[in-house]
């Protein structure tokens, strides 16, 4: 049997804390070859989620602790839905090959994943990258922007 108890979730939290990256993640599944990936992610809401997109996969995403306003894109890069989880939602299924992003909300959140493995790093043409440069003010500017992105929205040049 496998479990995520509430001490589990403030241990994950407390680690994404203390990341540079600011989120942590605590895998369910035995092996990154699994053929179904599982995974709490504690995520600040200053962790940084660039757009990307799952060509082989659907995603799978339920919040187990907080808020996460979901965002999905066109390939220009304008906004064509907002989803917030745990608030409006209690479960998106993205579907493959989608651009899409995810903002914290609350300190301390916990999102659950769940898509089809094996675990492949991302090509770098399914990842989007809005900033001009990659400094702290540029990743403040787009964290912000997501927070305020409404359908139709597209991030500023």
């Amino acid at each position: 049997m496998r479990q995520i108890s509430r001490d589990d979730l403030a241990a994950l939290s407390a680690a994404a804390t203390a990341s540079p990256r600011r989120r942590a993640n605590l895998n369910i599944h035995e092996h990154l070859d699994d053929p179904v990936q599982r995974l709490a992610i504690a995520m600040e809401p200053d962790t940084l989620v660039l757009p990307h997109r799952h060509p082989h996969t659907w995603e799978l995403l339920f919040p187990l602790k907080g808020r996460f306003i979901v965002l999905y894109f066109d390939d220009a890069g304008h906004v064509t839905h907002r989803q917030i989880l745990g608030e409006e939602s209690a479960l998106i299924e993205t579907p493959p090959g989608q651009w899409h992003a995810v903002l914290s909300q609350d300190t301390g959140g916990v999102i659950f994943e769940v898509k089809h493995g094996p675990y492949t790093p991302l090509a770098s043409y399914d990842i989007h990258d809005w900033r001009q440069e990659d400094t702290p003010l540029q990743t403040r500017a787009l964290l912000d922007w997501y927070a305020r992105a409404q359908i139709g929205d597209r991030f500023p040049d």
